[in-house]
């Protein structure tokens, strides 16, 4: 795009809104190329810098291995583990490196630690001293008698061999699976990878998603976290399984055709000082901020600075570090919202365009997540950067060269939001289908979107899912597919219209949470001391889906017939909604995009015969009808029929209209085959 006098391009200094502010996005814009050349260096890149995790941390050097550590406030440090009975010994003291800035380096011969030999390290500083588990760690175990956590040497002997090639980038839409490794499985505990890898990847191929995005995957310490927690940045969670356990799963999704990508966890840490990064050297500033800044006190966790060069060489060979060694194919940053103010968010109204660009916004923050998206797309071009933010920052997954900080989408966090507060708190008859269609369409014109009726969050304690909002105890014993029940009969229609209108609606991507598909009963609650450390409601009952006298079966059967409308017609997701009808008095909502046109009904029990529409001259096919019987509806239309336009006259006016039968709660997909001659 051309730039305009501001040095942004046209796309966001052509929004009024943003005018008071071009000074602002120019300033923020330059201190990030700024910070991006003192990185690289003059003859580097991104890429070279962030490779940290090549240097710190063990690594094999021909028949030594070499430890390295930062540790600037440090004394000294010593490597313990059992080659040494867990005790300081000056042949396993580190000195201080040629590199300086607080480096510290180990050589010794490489059968002192083999494979699978724990080890961690004991630090002194001024004043104290304490065990840590080194900040590069690639493994990190518990024990389960002691329940210590220990780094772990992790060398196998036979290196694992990738076997598929990582498939491209999808055509539009990103159809994203959200699933958790551990409570994935149906029985009671905690599942691995090798379960998922046999038993999960299958379902969701087959269901029709092209992207998985796997949540916990970073060492966590306490399980409950849901993994947002982490301690240890460079290790994958061991209590899912081994390091190649979860290459093997992302090679198998690989070979069934998707990507894969991984929850990052950059927005805070968590304050255990021996697992993690707390006060690693002594200090709370090695990392973090200072004082209250850095805590964050509605998390119970610690906040990074990222105006620390040191703190951005960590995150972003972090960074790629995920995409070398595991091959993932991008990131759905969390957190954005705290990473980006002072007050991290909480409570703010975000109700006017001057909360962008007030004294709250860390704008450290906002440079490292620029360079976090230029580094993983100057690695992987065909990666994808998802960002999780409530706020609404201006230009977040805006291009970088329009002032924007680089996601490739950010999550529409406000349809989650619309649709439950209409189950919740708003009678069917009284929905507001205008604020409806505001919501699933509220988008800038140069971002693109996740949009999802649900992921895990609206699920967690204190949550259900939306079906067992609609549907509650009738879930228990109404769900046989011969029984009859009105919280049931509305669950059913809500949940595949509501799934409907959001991929439809959608500006790129579409996202669920495992098992939602389904309509997974009740809410997801993680073993804890409150109720009595059960797995209950961390896991997956896949039974439901698989029983053909459950109705459960339906639902997934229309969300797989639903992608797979979108995902054979690519063209339909670059296209813009246009609104074609929107009656808020018939609870009708009526769209078109790229050649699809939507009919909605969502009044309760009015249903709308000759309905007409303004539509395009041409020949009209239904494709697909939410009351199909196979989709647990009441069949009250013929399938596959086609619809012919009729003439209307309107006073004086004459015009050709597309008439149609509309039932109570429901949609139709109509497709426009061929244009008039």
């Amino acid at each position: 795009m051309k730039p305009c006098s501001s040095g942004l391009s046209s796309t966001l200094s052509d929004d009024p809104y943003l005018a008071p502010f071009h000074a602002a996005l120019e300033r923020r814009r330059m201190s990030a190329r700024r910070l991006e050349a003192r990185l690289a260096g003059p003859d580097g890149t991104l890429a070279n810098f962030a490779c940290g995790h090549e240097f710190f941390g063990l690594h094999r050097r021909g028949d030594t291995l070499v430890f390295r550590e930062w540790a600037p406030n440090a004394s000294s440090l010593f490597l313990i583990g059992p080659f040494c009975d867990w005790t300081p010994l000056k042949a396993f003291q580190l000195r201080p490196a040629a590199e300086g800035n607080g480096v510290w380096e180990l050589r010794f011969p490489s059968a002192t630690l083999p494979h699978d030999c724990p080890y961690r390290l004991r630090v002194h500083w001024p004043g104290g001293e304490g065990d840590r588990i080194p900040s590069h760690a690639r493994r990190v175990v518990q024990d389960p008698h002691t329940g210590i956590f220990n780094a772990q040497v992790w060398m196998p002997p036979t290196p694992y061999v990738w076997r598929h090639a990582r498939p491209a980038a999808p055509d539009a839409p990103l159809l994203i699976y959200e699933a958790h490794v551990g409570m994935a499985q149906e029985t009671e505990g905690v599942g691995t990878y090798a379960e998922f890898r046999r038993g999960i990847l299958p379902r969701i191929a087959e269901a029709g998603y092209n992207t998985l995005q796997i949540m916990a995957l970073m060492e966590h310490p306490y399980y409950g976290s849901f993994g947002y927690h982490v301690s240890n940045y460079f290790a994958a969670s061991s209590r899912f399984g081994t390091p190649d356990e979860l290459k093997a799963l992302i090679d198998e999704a690989h070979g069934l055709g998707m990507r894969v990508i991984m929850d990052l966890v950059h927005s805070h840490a968590v304050r255990n000082e021996v697992e993690g990064l707390s006060r690693f050297d002594g200090t709370e500033h090695q990392y973090f901020h200072e004082g209250a800044r850095g805590v964050h006190q509605a998390w119970d966790s610690r906040c990074f600075d990222y105006g620390k060069i040191g703190v951005l060489h960590f995150l972003l060979s972090n960074c790629r570090y995920w995409l070398d060694e595991y091959r993932v194919d991008g990131f759905r940053f969390d957190g954005v919202t705290s990473m980006l103010y002072r007050d991290h968010g909480l409570g703010a109204a975000f109700d006017g365009y001057e909360r962008y660009f007030d004294g709250n916004v860390d704008e450290d923050a906002l440079a490292y997540l620029t360079l976090a998206n230029t580094l993983i797309h100057q690695v992987r071009p065909d990666a994808v950067t998802v960002a999780e933010d409530v706020s609404g920052m201006p230009g977040l997954a805006a291009p970088r060269e329009q002032g924007g900080v680089g996601f490739d989408y950010r999550m529409a966090m406000g349809v989650p939001d619309c649709w439950f507060k209409l189950i919740k708190d708003t009678r069917d008859e009284d929905w507001d289908i205008a604020w409806l269609w505001h919501e699933l369409t509220n988008r800038r014109a140069e971002e693109r979107t996740v949009s999802y009726v649900e992921s895990h969050d609206q699920s967690l304690v204190g949550g259900k899912t939306a079906i067992f909002e609609m549907m509650d105890a009738s879930m228990y014993h109404a769900m046989g597919s011969a029984d009859t029940d009105v919280r049931v009969d509305r669950g059913m229609a809500l949940h595949k219209m509501m799934r409907l209108a959001t991929l439809a609606s959608a500006g790129g991507g579409y996202l669920t949470f495992m098992g939602n598909e389904f309509g997974h009963p009740e809410w997801v609650d993680f073993p804890r001391e409150g109720n009595g450390w059960s797995y209950r409601y961390a896991r997956r009952q896949w039974r439901l889906r698989d029983d053909p006298n459950l109705k459960f079966h339906c639902l997934a059967d229309f969300d797989r017939a639903m992608l797979a409308v979108f995902r054979d017609r690519p063209a339909t997701s670059t296209a813009k909604p246009r609104m074609l009808q929107l009656r808020n008095e018939d609870k009708v909502l009526v769209f078109e995009r790229g050649g699809l046109f939507f009919f909605f009904n969502f009044h309760p029990d009015r249903s709308l015969e000759n309905y007409a529409v303004d539509v395009p001259p041409g020949a009209y096919r239904l494709i697909l009808d939410t009351d199909e019987g196979r989709f647990g509806g009441h069949e009250r239309l013929a399938p596959d029929q086609d619809y012919d336009l009729a003439p209307m006259v309107d006073g004086e006016t004459q015009r050709t209209v597309l008439r149609v039968y509309l039932p109570s709660r429901c949609a139709l997909v109509l497709e426009r085959k061929t244009a008039a001659l």
